[in-house]
């Protein structure tokens, strides 16, 4: 690594800040931004970075965001950090506050489109709509979407950086810090308080070292660390007393408190709980917080426990709708809108299980990785399946990656997704779709070609898809003189694709919709005020149960320097 003398610190941000602008403009000489720096310095943009956060300490000693804030970290995956912190943001919000949510490093392939045209997790997404604002890049400046069990696209403040294999990721990890303190004192202005949002567990301290997502974040800002354990899955006072014992002295000092999560029952059952885990901690708690019926009607970021509604059987309801379970399933709250209608029965089916063959609608979802979940749709029959519908009258809708597996064929030919070549897709539209390095991410307004009805959502994508059956567009929209053709159905019409995710949460599409299905009635259900009314209910729960001024109190008291 290039030697980096602490006199260098003032040239170090002026670099940072222009190869920054470097990447952004797909430039591709450094040297040029910086003739009058130290060779030493403009001569590698990973070096750089990595001097910059070594020497995080003299470049930001007299410049670090004093901007209140406090970081929540789980004892696991899935305690729920982020439906809490989205209760925080809408509670402090009506306190007349501005918060800003923030989550330096997160791993999810449910991601939302900004409208600066980057992309972030599901989840900060929410937080910042319960915050009132748009979602900005900055609140989740490290994305990682999974690819295969060993790999995933590394997504750096909104765009697309590279593919990495798991054991590579710890030589990025100095870049992704430098790019995470960046957005983050970014966030600061003009923000009453952020709210940061850890991931996965703080005990993984074989992860410690580098670590950009819990315990090396807040060290790296002087943030305050509250945890917060999941009594529902049983063991929280192990879970909460067992992190205290891994944590190191220093990051056990960065801990100034505990809350309970998904509490079932008469809370005051666990008040030696409480005193247990006090007693073993020294740790203060902020709440015990009841279990919250709700919060499945808020988009979830993980696909972490979404199989279990693959076990939900068909019920009475008229409109029978079955989607098939990928293993790398994307932007799985494109279903969501569904779910919420009364005669609607949505189920998931898990791999090994047969598509029903009594669904009125199959739905193939997006994916991260669409050639290997192809394979997979082969592997457990559901191609049969689908032709097997297909005869019966059935409709089929495909969704981004969904929808490129219906056409004859996928092309990578630069092994985008891990795998060069050219397989064959399932041949039920007559569309090819070939896979460029570009990434296609906007927000997009228009209609439904069919019943003029109005939609709107985002395009995440990768690829080019083309052929006969584009003249008949499932959408059209708001791009331009005439519009953009959008999508694909076939001849019959039974089946189409298309690239625009959310378009269900549109109501007056949604119903169209699922009249082409069957005859019915509006059923009424609004599901953006929806959301609205569940984070307000949200907010009014959190503040019932945790302790918000002693968390406000902590987060403007926490040392700047």
């Amino acid at each position: 690594m290039n030697d980096c003398r602490a006199n260098d610190a003032p040239c170090v941000v002026e670099l940072f800040s222009s190869l920054t602008r470097m990447v952004e403009k797909r430039e591709n000489d450094a040297a040029d931004l910086a003739p009058n720096l130290a060779p030493n310095l403009a001569r590698s943009f990973a070096s750089t970075f990595a001097c910059a956060v070594g020497r995080k300490s003299a470049v930001n000693a007299g410049d670090r965001r004093r901007t209140p804030a406090l970081m929540f970290q789980g004892t696991g995956s899935d305690v729920g950090k982020s439906t809490l912190v989205a209760g925080l943001c809408r509670a402090l919000t009506q306190r007349g506050l501005r918060v800003r949510p923030f989550k330096s490093q997160n791993m999810s392939n449910n991601a939302a489109v900004t409208g600066d045209g980057g992309e972030i997790g599901r989840a900060q997404a929410l937080q910042a709509r319960a915050c009132g604002i748009a979602p900005s890049v900055h609140m989740n400046p490290v994305l990682l979407k999974p690819e295969g069990e060993l790999g995933a696209q590394v997504v750096v403040q909104g765009q697309r950086l590279r593919r990495s294999q798991a054991r590579d990721f710890a030589r990025l990890k100095p870049d992704l810090m430098a790019a995470a303190l960046e957005s983050y004192a970014k966030l600061g202005d003009g923000a009453d308080i952020i709210l940061i949002e850890g991931a996965g567990s703080a005990a993984e301290v074989n992860l410690r070292d580098g670590e950009i997502a819990n315990m090396g974040f807040a060290e790296a800002t002087g943030v305050p660390v509250v945890l917060i354990g999941d009594i529902d899955r049983g063991g929280v006072i192990a879970n909460l007393v067992g992190t205290q014992m891994v944590l190191s002295q220093d990051d056990r000092a960065r801990v100034a408190g505990y809350i309970i999560n998904k509490f079932r029952g008469d809370v005051s059952l666990f008040d030696d709980g409480l005193a247990a885990i006090t007693r073993q901690t020294g740790w203060p708690s902020f709440g015990v917080v009841p279990w919250f019926n709700d919060a499945h009607r808020l988009p979830a970021e993980d696909s972490v426990g979404i199989a279990d509604r693959a076990r939900v059987s068909y019920a009475a309801a008229p409109i029978r709708i079955a989607v098939p379970l990928f293993p790398r399933i994307a932007n799985h709250d494109d279903l969501d809108p569904l779910a919420v209608e009364p005669d609607v029965t949505l189920t998931l089916i898990e791999p090994g299980s047969p598509l029903p063959g009594d669904a009125d609608l199959i739905i193939l979802p997006g994916s991260k990785a669409t050639c290997s979940d192809l394979d997979v749709v082969r592997a457990n029959g559901w191609d049969i399946d689908l032709a097997g519908h297909l005869r019966r009258g059935g409709a089929v809708l495909g969704l981004c990656g969904g929808y490129q597996m219906l056409g004859g064929s996928i092309d990578d030919p630069d092994g985008i997704e891990g795998r060069r070549g050219r397989v064959d897709g399932l041949g039920l539209l007559e569309v090819a779709t070939r896979l460029t390095e570009e990434k296609k991410l906007v927000e997009v307004h228009g209609r439904h070609h069919a019943s003029s009805a109005a939609v709107h959502g985002y395009e995440m994508h990768i690829g080019v898809t083309e052929g006969p059956a584009r003249e008949r567009p499932f959408v059209v929209l708001d791009d331009g003189a005439g519009g953009r053709a959008e999508g694909a159905i076939s001849a019959d019409g039974k089946v189409a694709g298309t690239y625009v995710h959310g378009l269900f949460a549109s109501d007056a599409f949604r119903h169209a919709f699922l009249s082409s299905l069957r005859a019915r009635a509006v059923s009424g259900a609004a599901y953006e005020a929806g959301i609205e009314q569940v984070l307000d209910a949200l907010a009014a729960h959190v503040e019932a149960t945790v302790d918000v001024g002693a968390l406000l109190s902590l987060a403007k008291g926490r040392v700047t320097t």
